[in-house]
């Protein structure tokens, strides 16, 4: 990083840094969780819920992208292995091992839900201290706070759909 923008940070980079590769490696593991999610899911409505899932993976991959970009401004190192991404997760991984559609997408609303909280708090304590790291976990916010609304309209359409089925039977 530039050694006057990283002087504009008034937080410990460390601890800055240390809690943006939390949160790249939540963002690698959502993105699994959502493409490999997208390829197994079953039941009704799996082309509305795989057409999320796709979406959704390529924004977790974006974000990952930014975290990972800020890590290196800030003059940090992205996790550099796989293996590292469970130890550091705050979010971690649910595997779909019961691909049904509202099973998937439960787990993915818990997974956005946890993403929220991730990065609220990285907002928080960077709040005042580091501008360009709140701005973007703001944006990123955002994004997850839409993914978790269009997840549980999903969720609540193919409940619905059931109930009026079960009506009709």
């Amino acid at each position: 990083m530039g050694t006057f923008g990283k002087s504009i940070v008034k937080g410990n980079v460390d601890e800055i840094v240390a809690l943006l590769n939390k949160a790249y490696a939540d963002e690698w593991l959502a993105h699994y969780q959502y493409f490999i999610g997208s390829k197994v899911v079953k039941g009704i409505m799996k082309e509305a819920v795989i057409a999320e899932l796709v979406q959704h993976a390529a924004d977790e991959l974006r974000h990952a992208t930014m975290v990972a970009d800020r890590i290196i401004q800030l003059g940090g190192t992205p996790l550099l292995h796989p293996k590292d991404w469970l130890a550091h997760s705050v979010c971690g991984y649910d595997a779909p091992e019961n691909p049904q559609v509202l099973e998937v997408l439960a787990q993915n609303i818990k997974g956005e839900q946890c993403a929220i909280s991730v990065y609220e708090r990285l907002a928080e304590a960077t709040k005042d201290k580091d501008i360009i790291t709140f701005n973007m976990a703001n944006q990123i916010i955002a994004d997850e706070v839409l993914h978790e609304e269009e997840l549980q309209a999903l969720q609540e359409d193919i409940l619905g759909f059931i109930e009026t089925f079960k009506g009709r039977v």
